[in-house]
């Protein structure tokens, strides 16, 4: 199954022509589940894949860079004719917000049910789960792990037969942990196999929370406003520099490390080779970037290009030109 990560935001707390605010998509199967939505999300989306049935909406905190671009994009949703219901899910205070904002903006004809968190509240899904974790930033401010279930040992055919079990529906039966003339799933399988985790951040400075959330994770993502030489606004503003960032992958032993948030008083170059000093497969994505996470089994996180995947004959949105050349 598919599980991708495509970046329609990856700028700090203001707009910039290279860079929107904070926007991250997952893709998992056919499952769309967007983190955060700053200003101009839906034109971000417009701009590149299009602008896609939702099927879940995760805000990390309340600040405007990070939510201001819902409204537009739910009314946009109804002038479509969205007839399935809709969640937001947030922090405490996300259903007072919404009720303000969609009374100016207007109400939608499908149903639109806001999902106050509490921290570590887990929300199972088919086949993973995602769990806030609370961070340390200025009010309420939440990360999200999305966390695989365990998948089934690979079946050994020659071990089944070996076993007394006959080709055909009797393997198929022991693979579904039926037990088949004495034969179990145990006796044929091999070791179960780890599904893929993603945690992303949103704002916060370095903490114990969020490296202990991460732990073992294939991609954080992490926000990276300031670089080293502003650590100490970094941590009154409640935020984290590219080298803590890359501190808190090492640690939590994570297989890439994607930096976000990023602002435009530093050159990438900058913060890219600040952190890649402590941790070395660390990536910048650009906007409309995707990171295509295989299972660990398959190889390693891999992140592509926007502009490598346009052919000769098509031509790049001028929002989607590339602002640099680094990875």
């Amino acid at each position: 199954m598919e599980l991708s990560i495509f970046f329609a935001g990856t700028g700090g707390s203001q707009p910039t022509p290279r860079r929107g605010l904070p926007a991250t998509l997952i893709r998992r199967g056919g499952e769309r589940i967007l983190v955060d939505c700053g200003e101009g999300t839906q034109r971000q989306l417009v701009s590149s894949i299009g602008l896609l049935e939702l099927d879940e909406v995760f805000i990390t905190h309340l600040h405007a860079d990070h939510w201001l671009g819902l409204p537009g994009l739910l009314k946009t949703f109804d002038l479509r004719g969205r007839e399935r219901p809709l969640t937001i899910h947030g922090p405490r205070g996300l259903k007072d917000l919404l009720d303000s904002v969609m009374r100016l903006a207007g109400t939608t004809t499908y149903e639109l049910y806001v999902d106050e968190l509490a921290a570590s509240e887990e929300l199972e899904r088919d086949g993973y789960k995602i769990t806030p974790v609370a961070v340390a930033h200025r009010g309420t401010t939440f990360a999200y792990v999305l966390d695989e279930a365990d998948r089934p040992g690979i079946f050994d055919p020659l071990k089944a037969s070996a076993a007394g079990l006959e080709e055909g529906p009797e393997f198929g039966r022991v693979q579904r942990g039926e037990t088949v003339r004495g034969v179990s799933a145990d006796d044929v399988m091999g070791p179960t196999r780890p599904g893929r985790k993603v945690t992303i951040s949103g704002d916060t400075k370095p903490c114990d929370a969020l490296r202990h959330a991460a732990a073992g994770s294939d991609l954080l993502i992490h926000e990276a406003t300031f670089a080293i030489e502003e650590a100490e606004r970094a941590h009154q503003t409640g935020h984290s520099t590219a080298s803590q960032a890359a501190g808190i992958a090492r640690e939590a032993e994570v297989r890439m490390l994607a930096l976000n948030h990023l602002s435009i008083r530093y050159p990438v170059k900058v913060l890219r080779d600040e952190a890649r000093e402590i941790f070395a497969n660390t990536v910048l994505p650009r906007d409309f970037d995707t990171i295509e996470i295989p299972f660990v089994e398959r190889g390693e996180p891999e992140l592509v290009r926007w502009d490598s995947k346009q052919t000769a004959t098509e031509t790049v949105p001028e929002s989607a030109a590339p602002a640099d050349t680094l990875s």
